[in-house]
């Protein structure tokens, strides 16, 4: 019997090359986000992701996505599509923001809300922020969530509005708080994603709850009073300047 050609029927759509490739690989990114959140991201291979997303070529992710790290930049830049555009709106809404602890609120919840307006918007079970987590637990990877997500606009202004709030701020403070609110949204987050999908309590009923408490706590930590370093601190920051000097230059 030979084969007879796929014709187009009316009113009906048939998938091309393209179209296929592109749902191929949202299957992929769905599974690597779940494997990733269950086991680790060092735990999976982009093989075991391959075979559980139904692919019989054994290297479809690597055809696909190139190396896991080009997977876990495509995962994130998937969830930064969407909060990138939340984010875009709410900065919007509340325009220029001058104001000091209620500026500062406003400019928090920029930060959060995308992320739990989102991960409300999945449903239940969803996998996202757990996956972020886990990435975030990987050095090299981390810095790929730093690049694609911390580095957009929105969060650029987002992040700068902060600073011109806090002037008096010192720097390394400011970095450590950023890191500081960086981890906790991740982690809180992750956390309630794994109760909901295990159908643990949790300590808020619904994500807007939880945005409200998270920008609570973290206006708290971003005016929280700065202790002065002592004397010690100050002297083994000099000494750690002049080791990281004394390695840069060392020859070889």
């Amino acid at each position: 019997m030979k084969n007879v050609p796929v014709k187009n029927v009316p009113g009906k759509t048939v998938p091309g090359r393209a179209e296929r490739a592109r749902e191929t690989r949202e299957v992929i990114l769905d599974v690597a986000e779940r494997l990733f959140a269950e086991h680790g991201v060092g735990e999976v291979s982009n093989r075991q992701i391959g075979q559980a997303a139904g692919q019989a070529n054994n290297f479809a992710v690597g055809y696909h996505f190139g190396t896991k790290a080009d997977l876990v930049r495509a995962i994130v830049r998937r969830y930064t599509a969407e909060t990138e555009e939340r984010r875009l709106r709410m900065l919007e809404e509340i325009g220029d923001v001058r104001n000091g602890p209620a500026g500062l609120r406003a400019l928090i919840s920029c930060l959060v809300r995308p992320a739990t307006d989102h991960l409300d918007a999945l449903g239940v079970p969803s996998w996202r922020a757990r996956c972020l987590a886990q990435v975030t637990t990987v050095p090299a990877l981390r810095q790929i969530v730093t690049e694609e997500s911390v580095a957009t606009p929105s969060m650029r202004r987002t992040l700068d509005g902060m600073l011109r709030l806090l002037p008096g701020l010192p720097e390394k403070v400011h970095v450590e708080r950023g890191d500081m609110t960086r981890l906790l949204i991740a982690h809180a987050l992750a956390e309630r994603e794994r109760a909901l999908h295990e159908g643990e309590p949790t300590a808020r009923a619904t994500w807007e709850a939880v945005a409200a408490g998270l920008v609570d706590a973290l206006t708290g930590l971003w005016l929280a009073p700065v202790t002065p370093p002592t004397p010690a601190d100050l002297h083994r920051g000099t000494e750690e300047v002049a080791h990281e000097r004394h390695r840069r230059h060392r020859p070889g």
